[in-house]
């Protein structure tokens, strides 16, 4: 397994200069692709969508990294919304979509087969359809049709003054108009006004983790020093939080090549602290180890519980989040924790997915990996044509 270069880590003008693709000012531009999003719904008229009855129901296709859009969108509408949400990768549409429906699309590109393909036979059935995408692509096409909302992505922040290179880094360009969308149907909570507070959230998180901050301040390169070397499980402490797991895991894997997984409590108790006692979690390294007898130590479990504020967890679900980090400790599993501050809900779910995506980026690059560019991935693409 590849060390950690906490050299590089400490260094902000090397990491910058390593970071070819760009990942980490993707990452700290979040908050203006929100602030730029929000006036390109403006634009695209999402704000009309009031005048017409709430949805029956919600159909959400989101594809790769963009299905995060998905996962917020639930996290954040809850387990009380007034309507069903339902998540589709990819074909075929349920067969009781029809006009009393709402299907929202949403693409980077605009050209991933199962949004698109999903958006034009809700279209077809009379359902109203909200896309996200690229201008001048097959899914803005579907969107720009009587009756549809078409909304173009955020450009973001880049060096080279493009576009983000991946919904990966995109996610608030994506999102954010949804949000709104669903904010119009009172499906959820999220105006403009709640969003400019979303948008300072991921500044100020941007700001405490920047290359240039000192590692021993800097919260989301301590989290990539923890990481260092570990195979995470990812434990949301509730409903809202689990969209942030689920985020995190898929960009250890995507951007840090690390294998990780990722479950919510109350529901994933059990099977997380299972893998206690299993091979990755078996006591803690013997410090009198020698490496050249012994051999070098395998990787070992680490155990990443993500929090939300205080005042927003029962008791009753904080008392079983203690009782897994307890277990996890007396078995000799290392814990990392990232508390979300006190806000509204989409503030603390946008800073726990920062932290997390920022420290998925250090670790990538202080382990010699190009967080940008997967060559696996990048050949599965080849294969399949």
């Amino acid at each position: 397994m590849t060390a950690l270069d906490e050299t590089l880590l400490a260094d902000g003008d090397a990491l910058a200069a390593a970071d070819v693709g760009g990942v980490l000012r993707a990452l700290a531009s979040a908050g203006a692709q929100v602030r730029e999003a929000v006036d390109l719904s403006a634009e695209a008229g999402v704000a009309r969508l009031a005048d017409d009855d709430r949805p029956r129901a919600v159909v959400v296709a989101a594809l790769a990294g963009s299905s995060a859009v998905a996962d917020v969108l639930i996290a954040l509408a809850g387990r009380g919304c007034p309507v069903p949400v339902v998540v589709r990768h990819g074909g075929p549409l349920p067969s009781w979509v029809g006009p009393l429906d709402l299907v929202v699309a949403v693409s980077l590109s605009g050209r991933a087969p199962g949004p698109v393909a999903l958006a034009v036979e809700a279209s077809r059935r009379g359902a109203r359809v909200v896309t996200v995408a690229g201008e001048g692509s097959p899914l803005a096409e579907v969107g720009a049709r009587p009756g549809n909302v078409q909304v173009r992505p955020a450009r973001g922040v880049r060096a080279d003054g493009g576009d983000p290179r991946s919904s990966r880094v995109a996610l608030w360009s994506l999102l954010t108009p949804v949000l709104l969308a669903c904010d119009a149907m009172t499906l959820l909570k999220a105006s403009p006004a709640d969003l400019a507070g979303v948008a300072d959230r991921l500044d100020a998180e941007a700001e405490a983790s920047r290359p240039w901050t000192e590692t021993f301040v800097n919260p989301a390169k301590n989290l990539a020093l923890e990481l260092s070397g570990a195979v995470p499980v990812v434990l949301a402490d509730g409903d809202l939080t689990a969209a942030a797991a689920r985020r995190a895991a898929s960009m250890l894997a995507r951007t840090a090549r690390v294998p990780a997984v990722s479950g919510a409590l109350p529901d994933d108790a059990s099977e997380v602290v299972a893998t206690f006692g299993g091979p990755f979690a078996a006591g803690v390294d013997d410090v009198f180890a020698d490496p050249f007898l012994d051999g070098p130590s395998g990787p070992r479990q680490r155990l990443v519980v993500l929090r939300d504020a205080f005042a927003a967890v029962r008791d009753e679900d904080r008392r079983l989040a203690d009782a897994v980090t307890q277990t996890a400790s007396d078995a000799g599993v290392r814990t990392s924790e990232v508390v979300a501050d006190d806000g509204t809900p989409p503030q603390r779910l946008a800073q726990l997915i920062a932290r997390t995506d920022f420290a998925a980026a250090y670790l990538a690059l202080a382990s010699g990996t190009d967080p940008a560019v997967s060559p696996q991935v990048a050949d599965l693409k080849d294969r399949l044509g």
